[in-house]
């Protein structure tokens, strides 16, 4: 706790600052009649020290068009900041805010409705007071170190914040499961205990009864926590199965042998040629990099984009009879974005076998052996009464599919089923990398995409 608590003159200085831009805020959100609230672990004493931040919800009368509510946001957030002396840029989730730098720490100001209890939200963040009412009534004091512990826990381990990247455990989330099981350590107990699509209720707005059809309802959620505020709402559902299990894999390892090095960042180092060469040895598979400069767009839309794209470049080799035996996806959300591709089979033969019609289906018959008369490497030949040939393959080797699939205008690349952003960088310029020392130049001038290669051949276990 002693590392994980902030210090007095940290709680001094984020207690200030805030109390500070709660003050301004209210006084400029009053011209338009709003008001300002704090938001997130701040108002709860929940915070963990490195995380020199705090959100602030600007709520605007209900009757405001979606129009106003973003332009009246982000002025009144600009003005927020500049008042403090910051530095603010514009950021987007399902509305524009604002978020600021004032000194070392972050402030994000989010515009929202003033809606009542019950009544259906116009956006997301329509929600947060009901959260922030809700925790207050709910979440002693006395927890505030055990929601630090659990939060700790779930950021070392990289199952912290339900952001796209991570696809984690938000800290709505957390303190929801200290204010249901009490304790740390009991939070761990039931952790253990957790079987896929488990449900949370803590205000019992179900029976028992109702559970396969909220499993129906919450499909594919592997985690179903029933919002307290909103018995229509799953505030787990952008935990992943990954991070589902390695949460449960964790708790185990901590209640059969507490240790304070689960709650410490392990390091890697980047993975060195020498071992790269030896893997793909021992192995016998052949790495495909498609790299491309990422696009400037927010990490929740780079992230879904980037998996998608992944998925859909399988999916074209796989229509080419090649299969992809993993693959994964990394970015520095800077200038850097990689798909990696491990090639189960990445060379096929020169020719291809075509079964054509049955010999009794005349005119289909008639239109195959006109099609491959003349073209096919041997054939037209029948094979227990179908129609075969060979044909000269037009690519032998994975690399050729994927540099023939890219090359083309953005359109195109569209049209193909390559995500928006992505597809406007591919179109621009794009590299499949498959050589050892290519790889490595990589490695050196991107550390983290040679501690990303390390994570991806040691493959964690988690069971």
């Amino acid at each position: 706790m002693k590392k994980i608590k902030p210090n007095s003159k940290e709680r001094k200085r984020l207690e200030e600052l805030s109390k500070k831009t709660l003050e301004i805020a209210n006084k400029e959100a009053k011209r338009y009649q709003a008001r300002a609230i704090l938001a997130g672990s701040l108002t709860r004493d929940t915070w963990l020290p490195d995380k020199n931040e705090f959100d602030m919800f600007i709520i605007f009368p209900k009757t405001l068009s979606e129009d106003r509510l973003e332009k009246l946001g982000l002025k009144l957030g600009k003005t927020i900041i500049k008042k403090l002396k910051g530095k603010w840029r514009i950021e987007y989730a399902q509305h524009p805010y604002v978020r600021g730098n004032v000194g070392k720490t972050q402030i994000d100001i989010v515009p929202c409705y003033k809606v009542k209890k019950g009544e259906k939200i116009k956006s997301a963040v329509d929600r947060t007071p009901f959260h922030v009412e809700y925790l207050d009534k709910h979440l002693s004091k006395k927890l505030s170190d055990d929601v630090r512990l659990l939060k700790q826990l779930c950021y070392v381990n990289k199952v912290y914040g339900a952001d796209a990247k991570t696809e984690g455990f938000s800290g709505y989330a957390c303190e929801l499961l200290i204010i249901k099981y009490g304790k740390f350590v009991n939070v761990l107990k039931n952790v253990i205990k957790w079987k896929p699509q488990e449900i949370i209720d803590i205000e019992n707005y179900y029976k028992k009864g109702d559970y396969p059809r909220l499993r129906k309802q919450f499909k594919r959620q592997v985690l179903i926590l029933i919002d307290p505020t909103d018995k229509t709402r799953n505030a787990a559902a952008a935990i992943s199965a990954q991070s589902f299990f390695r949460l449960k894999k964790v708790a185990n390892g901590f209640l059969k042998k507490p240790s304070k090095k689960l709650f410490f960042e392990r390091k890697f180092k980047p993975l060195t040629e020498r071992e790269l060469i030896l893997l793909q040895m021992k192995r016998r598979t052949e790495l495909l990099l498609v790299t491309f400069k990422a696009p400037k767009v927010v990490p929740d839309i780079l992230w879904p984009q980037l998996r998608r794209f992944a998925e859909r470049l399988e999916g074209i080799l796989r229509e080419y009879e090649v299969e992809v035996l993993r693959k994964d996806v990394y970015t520095n959300e800077k200038d850097l974005a990689v798909v990696l591709l491990e090639m189960q089979v990445s060379k096929l033969p020169f020719v291809d076998k075509r079964i054509g019609p049955m010999i009794f289906d005349l005119d289909d018959s008639e239109r195959f052996i006109k099609k491959y008369k003349g073209r096919s490497v041997a054939g037209p030949f029948i094979e227990k009464n179908f129609w075969c040939v060979e044909v000269k393959r037009k690519f032998v080797s994975s690399r050729e599919k994927l540099l023939d699939s890219l090359k083309e205008k953005m359109s195109v690349l569209k049209a193909k089923g390559i995500p928006s952003y992505i597809a406007e960088k591919i179109a621009k310029k794009f590299d499949i990398i498959y050589e050892s020392e290519r790889i490595m130049k990589l490695v050196k001038r991107d550390e983290n995409f040679g501690v990303f290669l390390r994570k991806y051949f040691e493959k964690e276990s988690l069971v």
